[in-house]
């Protein structure tokens, strides 16, 4: 059975799995719910017909009449990260009188494990799902495609979502970050971030800024790259060692504000002149930044208002009216701290 456009929100059944795999719904059943004898044969076609269709067994079929449960599946990839706990605390302020209960699941920058989380989730059927990022493997887009239930892409809009969508412009705020150095009189400038394959939006917010350096004449002097956690001591490190590299370095930009105010600690410990001589800037506006002996430049990713924004849509009370394919664009503001020239 072939889904029309027609009928976007129709959650998939074993029937067509069946129709898609050539085996009975009896077979599937046993398959999906790893009883009985089946052949491997069968068996893989039955599990590829479901990967493909994106769909997801129900684990309380029978034991409710609404088939659905109060819980809302938030799906991040990090607790570490300073960001994500204010997405969080956005979310559970909302839906704090809706009768909904987020329950979160962490997926370490893994798109695999963000697939196997979502498969979990949607076996119980929540009542919705909100999932940062854009990027996600096929099977785990078929799944939000077909999942017959509100879904809310966060943090990011560069990209095509599946349904809803709350988050700012990346690329945008990489290019505005970018001009306001350049502004300044930076011109030798490198660049500390995550892994890029991993982290998409600090992939993006790196395209931005170049674009804007590209536009000026400039490029990057260097660019140091680490996987793993947003520490501290990672930041400190990574300076360490840029600046070994390339002393006519006058501006680093981090791709958060964990690494960037290890490396401003670390500056302001060896003697750097602040921003006359070298600049230094990274993104997020975490707390963290107001107990540093100065300032960091950073960039607000909305991050609050972007959980209670995206509850906001999930237990249908959105002020645009709109069902179903909302995108909400948040601005995040520059803060030049005490890090950056004054232009």
């Amino acid at each position: 059975m072939n889904r029309t456009p027609l009928d976007p929100r129709r959650p998939l059944t074993l029937r067509d799995v069946s129709e898609a795999s050539g085996v009975s719904e009896m077979t599937v059943s046993r398959v999906l719910r790893n009883r009985g004898d089946v052949s491997p044969a069968t068996r893989e076609k039955v599990l590829e017909a479901a990967r493909r269709l994106g769909y997801v067994p129900n684990k309380i079929a029978g034991a409710l009449a609404s088939q659905r449960v109060n819980l809302v599946a938030v799906i991040i990839p990090s607790l570490s990260n300073l960001v994500f706990p204010d997405v969080l605390g956005g979310i559970s302020e909302e839906l704090e009188d809706t009768g909904l209960q987020p329950v979160v699941g962490v997926t370490k920058y893994s798109p695999q494990r963000e697939e196997s989380i979502l498969y979990e989730m949607l076996s119980w059927r929540p009542a919705g799902v909100i999932i940062a990022g854009l990027e996600h493997t096929p099977a785990a887009r078929s799944m939000l495609e077909n999942s017959g239930i509100p879904i809310v892409e966060i943090m990011d809009v560069d990209g095509k979502g599946v349904d809803a969508v709350v988050g700012i412009s990346h690329r945008r705020a990489g290019r505005e970050m970018g001009k306001a150095v350049i502004a300044a009189g930076y011109k030798r400038i490198g660049f500390l971030g995550t892994k890029m394959p991993d982290d998409h939006r600090a992939r993006k917010r790196l395209e931005g800024f170049n674009e804007a350096l590209a536009e000026a004449g400039l490029e990057l002097v260097d660019s140091v790259y680490y996987s793993g956690g947003s520490a501290l001591l990672k930041g400190r490190e990574m300076t360490k060692a840029i600046l070994a590299r390339h002393a006519e370095i006058d501006f680093l930009y981090y791709s958060n504000d964990m690494i960037g105010a290890g490396g401003l600690l670390w500056c302001i410990e060896n003697g750097y002149d602040v921003p006359n001589k070298l600049g230094l800037a990274g993104f997020n506006g975490v707390d963290l930044l107001d107990g540093l002996p100065r300032k960091l430049a950073t960039m607000d990713a909305c991050r609050h208002e972007i959980g209670i924004r995206a509850a906001q849509i999930v237990a249908g009370r959105s002020h645009s009216g709109l069902i179903g394919g909302e995108v909400v664009e948040l601005s995040p503001v520059l803060q030049p701290g005490d890090t950056i020239r004054k232009a």
